[in-house]
């Protein structure tokens, strides 16, 4: 069976260690779902109308989310293919929360996990973990990252690597 589910991301490494240890719970637990995992930001896209107009989501994508996130995202993907059925990158451009409660509606979203270490902020970005907190027709689930002040691997891909 196949499930989906959020993950509340701002798109730094770190934040990739939720889903490493989401993927981890599962895999010792002999999980046999495979899961649509949806990596997803709050965006404000602003009120220019130019913006509103020009912009693209992989125009957004080269703004906010950098190439070694990508890259580190196909690892962990390869490391567990029987839990992953397709990760997707998205953002939520919504600002109340009806509009996020039919986001998670029509996705059909099943879980949310977040961190409160993984903050969203710069480059338009938001925070989505109220939205996931306030949506009733989701399972949310804190996660506990530790994030290292002092890392070597620090915002390199080798990053990942790192055992949480």
């Amino acid at each position: 069976m196949t499930k989906t589910i959020l993950i509340a991301t701002d798109y730094s490494l770190e934040s990739l260690n939720i889903l490493k240890k989401v993927l981890k719970e599962k895999d010792a637990a002999e999980d046999q779902n495979q899961y649509n995992i949806l990596l997803t930001s709050g965006y404000d896209s602003g009120d220019s109308i130019r913006d509103l107009l020009f912009s693209t989501k992989t125009s957004v994508f080269n703004k906010i989310r950098p190439a070694e996130f990508c890259d580190a995202l196909g690892i962990i993907s390869n490391k567990y293919p029987h839990l992953v059925n397709k990760t997707i990158c998205e953002i939520f451009t919504g600002s109340f929360q009806r509009t996020f409660n039919q986001y998670v509606k029509a996705e059909n979203i099943e879980e949310a996990y977040y961190s409160p270490s993984i903050k969203s902020k710069g480059k338009g970005k938001f925070d989505l973990i109220p939205y996931i907190k306030k949506c009733r027709e989701l399972k949310s689930h804190e996660i506990t990252v530790e994030v290292r002040e002092k890392l070597p691997e620090r915002g390199r891909l080798a990053e990942i690597f790192v055992e949480v």
